[in-house]
């Protein structure tokens, strides 16, 4: 999946765009300090790829 076209997500992309681990992104959603996944089958998980990208950019501004 090339992720610069993509609407969303799968948690490999969303690894590959943040460098952040499985485990850190999950506890990061669960604080409400990251976007949270959308169910869209039953055993399929996505994320807003403009969401990911948009809480980047912030921490991006934040460590500048």
């Amino acid at each position: 999946m090339n992720s610069e076209n993509s609407l969303v997500l799968d948690l490999r992309g969303v690894i590959e765009l943040t460098t952040l681990s499985q485990s850190t992104i999950y506890a990061l959603a669960k604080k409400g300090e990251f976007p949270k996944q959308k169910r869209i089958g039953p055993n399929r998980v996505v994320w807003r790829r403009e969401e990911v990208v948009a809480w980047l950019d912030k921490k991006l501004a934040e460590a500048a």
